[in-house]
């Protein structure tokens, strides 16, 4: 059997803001992020099936990443819960979508959390590859399996929303 990787582009709009971060981006400020989701494995050879010749249907890989990713994300404020800014209520005036993580909302800790949150909501033997993520049309950071340990995804803090 071939291994194969099959991709899925996805889209959402969110803002965050850096605590302490020296730069504008200290401010709260969104973004139109563009993900990319890599999985892996060996397509499947059951000539009958309709699954045959798939690893993964693109429609059930989009309904897992819509509903755990864009459909928490998008539209949505992270910030981070251990700042000043974190332990105040008023940010549920302004905001019914707020994401409060343990960690500082970069590109490059988005992509370990979004990889964090996929990997264990995978079907067996569909391994998640590559999460690739745009914080602008230019900018991006990508998370490969082949670089993290799993050990390293227990724990996952769970979204405040």
């Amino acid at each position: 059997m071939a291994k194969i990787r099959i991709t899925r582009r996805f889209h959402f709009e969110m803002a965050h803001a850096l605590q302490g971060y020296e730069g504008l981006c200290r401010n709260i400020h969104g973004h139109s992020y563009h993900l990319e989701i890599t999985v892996n494995g060996n397509v499947a050879d059951r000539p009958g099936d309709p699954d045959d010749g798939m690893l993964m249907d693109f429609h059930n890989l989009k309904a897992l990443v819509k509903t755990c990713i864009t459909d928490q994300f998008d539209h949505a404020l992270m910030i981070n819960r251990n700042t000043p800014a974190g332990h105040s209520t008023a940010w549920q005036d302004i905001t019914e979508r707020l994401i409060m993580v343990d960690f500082q909302p970069t590109t490059e800790n988005l992509v370990t959390y979004i990889a964090r949150l996929l990997i264990p909501l995978l079907p067996e033997g569909i391994n998640l590859f590559c999460v690739r993520l745009f914080e602008t049309e230019n900018s991006f950071a990508e998370w490969y399996a082949s670089d993290n340990e799993q050990a390293d995804y227990e724990g996952l803090p769970e979204i405040i929303s």
